[in-house]
């Protein structure tokens, strides 16, 4: 499944899910290599949530955003 059709909070368990698995250890390079191009795809869907979330907030607040 694409990481952007997550919701945040799937994103974020799969993410906690890959990175238990790289550090268990036990995977081929191949393996390795794969979840690992996973888990930046879903940390920048995790990132693009909460930049929304964040925005959300701002413009709710009449703020600008703080780089």
């Amino acid at each position: 499944m694409a990481a952007d059709s997550l919701s945040y909070e799937q994103a974020r368990a799969e993410l906690a899910s890959v990175v238990d698995r790289l550090e268990s250890g036990g995977t081929t390079l191949e393996e390795s290599l794969a979840l690992w191009e996973r888990g930046e795809q879903l940390a920048a869907a995790c990132q693009r949530w909460l930049d929304g979330a964040r925005q959300r907030l701002e413009a709710s607040r009449g703020t600008r955003p703080t780089g």
